[in-house]
């Protein structure tokens, strides 16, 4: 059934989706841009493009001039082949996401995620039930692909008890999940992944920058309460008055029965041990912190950088949490027997990221041979004399990143891929320009969020079809789009503005978080 709907796609989506059926893995769209990257440099390398330094000046106090190097010299051949493993395992995302996912991948498997997802909206009042289904998705991104498996049908369940349209249901907790993929009260595995590529980005400009992955944490809790709204209004006002009263036709009591059961006692006492676990955690964190011999913070460095080792902790403290809640929750739900399973869950976590590490080879070759032919940071250069030339103001330079992330992610669907592909450039860009790394990070997310749901390329496209013809046997790919369309307009308009109202201000985007940077002094 999904097969047929998806050949009767017409119009602009129907051409998205042959187009973006007919680009390769994102695996050789790297290789293929390697292989750009290559004629492209010996190309520039020959004539003799060049561009100065935005910050290194010679004994004359003359900027020094940074000229293309071809990937074909002697120095990079042998660097490629030589320093092949390096090049690899030093790609920042690799660590940090392995680490994280060490953690959650326990958290997921203990099933702590799922039943915490359960609780969160089971018991919503029926007034509540739509925000509550739309936090609880945007909060279960920490969870990945539970927050898909368990909570979008869930939520269809949900609002058929409650008498309402069970697709509305699924098309707010898909919004959640997927359209406010990026907005969260907590950092995770995402600012992870995405603040190791930035980092990798900013060191073309300044080699000493180092990531914060709560860099962002005031903005995407931001996301969260500004999109609930959001999500509330399209789908209350919007959606579910277009769709009508449901008449059951394809559902079942038993589905409801399989999906809606009560918490049993013992996962009830799992997500207490889990909340204690959390509390503890947090404690150790604040006792490193501030306690005796205060590891965590730098007291001789400037007062402005004694946080940093803090901040460089968070990844390891993440780790740390979802380690000691999905154990806590394991050993009280009788998910966990010993310790053997949670060494045999972390195995399951590292085998989910094989793709990735295919991935992450290929965009660390990508990212690295940009750097060695030094053509990043000369697009960077020229690219922000061209926007300062514009005068353009900084919040509609930032709207319009927003708009070519959302147009990009319509083709593209990995959120890693896209910002492998744009952060070589666009982080130095902005840097000289004046903008922190994590603004340009933040202004990302937005619009890697906002398309997420109306493109036939996103790879749960089909899962969340499977799901609405659960209760409407001919619901087609047409009718998912159409019914994602509003949100996904919404959340882009706001996110927009949010970003533009952000930079205007000058809030904060997270500890130690700025949204403009200052290029240090040589």
């Amino acid at each position: 059934m999904a097969t047929a709907a998806t050949s009767e796609q017409k119009g602009v989506l129907g051409w998205i989706e042959k187009t973006g059926n007919q680009l390769p893995d994102p695996v050789f769209i790297f290789f293929y841009l390697i292989l750009a990257l290559i004629v492209v440099s010996v190309v520039a390398a020959l004539t003799g493009y060049a561009a100065p330094h935005p910050t290194q000046v010679d004994a004359d106090g003359n900027p020094i001039l940074i000229t293309a190097v071809s990937l074909l010299s002697a120095d990079n051949i042998s660097r490629l082949w030589v320093d092949m493993p390096k090049t690899f395992t030093h790609f920042h995302p690799l660590g940090y996401v392995l680490v994280v996912m060490l953690g959650a991948g326990i958290a997921e498997r203990t099933g702590l995620f799922a039943t915490a997802m359960r609780a969160g909206v089971r018991n919503a009042p029926k007034f509540l039930l739509t925000p509550m289904v739309a936090l609880v998705a945007m909060i279960g991104n920490l969870a990945a692909d539970a927050a898909y498996v368990v909570l979008i049908p869930l939520a269809g369940v949900l609002f058929a008890a409650a008498g309402r349209h069970p697709i509305a249901g699924i098309a707010a907790a898909f919004a959640g999940v997927s359209g406010g993929f990026s907005a969260n009260l907590l950092p995770g595995q995402l600012d992870a992944l995405l603040f190791g590529i930035t980092e990798a980005a900013a060191e073309a400009i300044v080699p000493a920058w180092d990531a914060n992955i709560a860099g962002n944490w005031f903005f995407i809790a931001g996301m969260t309460f500004v999109f609930l709204p959001v999500i509330w209004f399209v789908t209350d006002r919007i959606i579910e008055p277009r769709m009508g009263a449901y008449v059951p036709a394809g559902s079942s009591g038993k589905m409801i029965e399989d999906e809606d059961k009560p918490l049993s006692p013992e996962q009830r006492k799992g997500l207490w041990y889990a909340l204690f676990a959390a509390l503890a955690v947090c404690a150790l964190w604040v006792w490193f912190t501030v306690g005796p011999g205060t590891p965590l913070i730098d007291e001789d460095a400037q007062p402005e950088a004694r946080l940093s080792p803090f901040y460089r902790s968070l990844v390891a403290a993440f780790f740390v949490l979802f380690l000691a809640c999905g154990w806590a929750y394991g050993a009280a739900a009788g998910t966990v027997k010993s310790h053997r399973d949670i060494v045999e869950m972390m195995t399951g976590a590292m085998s989910d990221l094989a793709y990735y590490l295919v991935l992450a080879f290929a965009a660390a070759h990508f990212v690295a041979m940009f750097a060695w032919s030094n053509l990043g940071l000369i697009f960077a250069v020229q690219g922000a004399a061209a926007i300062e030339a514009s005068q353009l103001p900084m919040p509609i330079t930032l709207g319009l990143l927003v708009l070519l992330t959302g147009v990009v992610n319509l083709f593209v669907g990995s959120a890693s891929a896209k910002w492998a592909l744009l952060a070589p450039v666009l982080v130095p860009m902005l840097m000289l320009l004046g903008v922190s790394p994590e603004m340009t990070t933040a202004a990302y997310r937005v619009g890697d969020s906002a398309t997420n749901i109306i493109t036939p390329l996103m790879v749960y496209f089909p899962l969340i079809l499977t799901f609405c013809q659960r209760w409407k046997p001919d619901f087609g790919l047409g009718s998912l789009t159409a019914t994602m369309i509003p949100y996904s307009l919404f959340l882009l308009a706001t996110g927009l503005i949010m970003v533009v109202f952000w930079v205007a201000v000058g809030l904060p985007l997270g500890p130690g978080a700025d949204i403009s940077y200052t290029l240090p002094s040589q």
